[in-house]
């Protein structure tokens, strides 16, 4: 039986995009698929725009759409995956948009990898003009040594230290969600503390095809010039390192205590606050140091 996928789309003040979200939904070739979106309290023509795509599509696609008052982002996250029946969840904000065939080469990685509770692919990166930027959203944009992803080892550490997700190229087994603790409503920008759990457990798997656009535009949530906005991301990140730190064992650990030192270090330079910069960068190099060693020692005892 071919799995179903649901494609979850929290949508916020994103009446330029939706559309071609949605018709990137509809124009995937795998079939069997279902749309669950929520508007989530947008001031602009979001609303208006889902509902005249929908009058025009309902036939072609089984859609479920609520729209209500703003509940913030990791909030209709939870929602969105308590409406949705899929075995799999696509996960994509309404400004990105879906590359056809991705559903189909992650369903097929989840398939033959059971063990795996989610996977990971490649983006493109576009303008908001729909131009592209970069033809790799993990190396283009966020400069990162894609080949570390391709072993277990290396994806673990990479969620760790080298986080390079951009846009909607996630597809996670519902069963995980539901059953455990779904995404922390507390947080801003909550991707990596979800995809720390899943490393934690050995769960994350990644396949090295673009499977969605990532849209680059002056109003995303975490590439902001805002100095204030900054810090309050870091020290949210920070955060999130240093209560996952215990799921981590062997040099995994020390590389999450290394990004702990490292965005304190970020927040303290932000904050022209010198001396603790320095202190933290110090300590970021001490743990990154002893996390890579216990990694080559452990790696010639056959080891983790």
């Amino acid at each position: 039986m071919v799995p179903l996928v649901s494609y979850i789309v929290p949508a916020y003040n994103h009446d330029q995009y939706v559309q071609c979200c949605l018709d990137s939904i509809l124009a995937d070739v795998y079939g069997n698929k279902e749309i669950v979106i929520i508007d989530d309290g947008s001031t602009d023509n979001t609303a208006k725009v889902i509902e005249q795509w929908l009058s025009r599509h309902a036939e072609s696609i089984n859609v479920i759409y609520k729209s209500r008052p703003n509940k913030g982002v990791t909030a209709t996250i939870n929602e969105l995956t308590s409406l949705a029946n899929g075995d799999f969840l696509r996960l994509g904000a309404s400004d990105d948009y879906f590359l056809s065939g991705g559903s189909q080469k992650l369903v097929d990685y989840l398939l033959n990898c059971p063990d795996k509770l989610a996977v990971i692919g490649d983006s493109i990166v576009v303008d908001e003009h729909g131009k592209v930027i970069h033809d790799s959203g993990m190396t283009g944009l966020h400069r990162a040594n894609k080949q570390r992803y391709l072993s277990e080892k290396g994806i673990i550490a990479s969620v760790i230290s080298d986080w390079a997700v951009a846009g909607p190229v996630p597809m996670v087994r519902r069963a995980f969600v539901t059953d455990g603790e779904g995404w922390d409503e507390g947080l801003r920008i909550d991707d990596w503390d979800f995809f720390l759990r899943i490393a934690a457990q050995g769960g994350l798997g990644f396949i090295d095809e673009r499977v969605c656009a990532y849209r680059v535009h002056n109003t995303n949530t975490c590439r902001t010039p805002d100095v204030v906005s900054r810090i309050r991301n870091l020290e949210e990140s920070g955060k999130v390192a240093k209560r996952h730190i215990a799921k981590f064992h062997g040099p995994y650990k020390k590389m999450l205590q290394a990004q702990c030192y490292l965005v304190d270090a970020k927040v303290a330079f932000l904050k022209h606050q010198w001396l603790k910069t320095s202190f933290y960068m110090a300590g970021y190099f001490a743990f990154n140091i002893a996390g890579e060693l216990q990694g080559m020692s452990n790696s010639k005892k056959g080891g983790v």
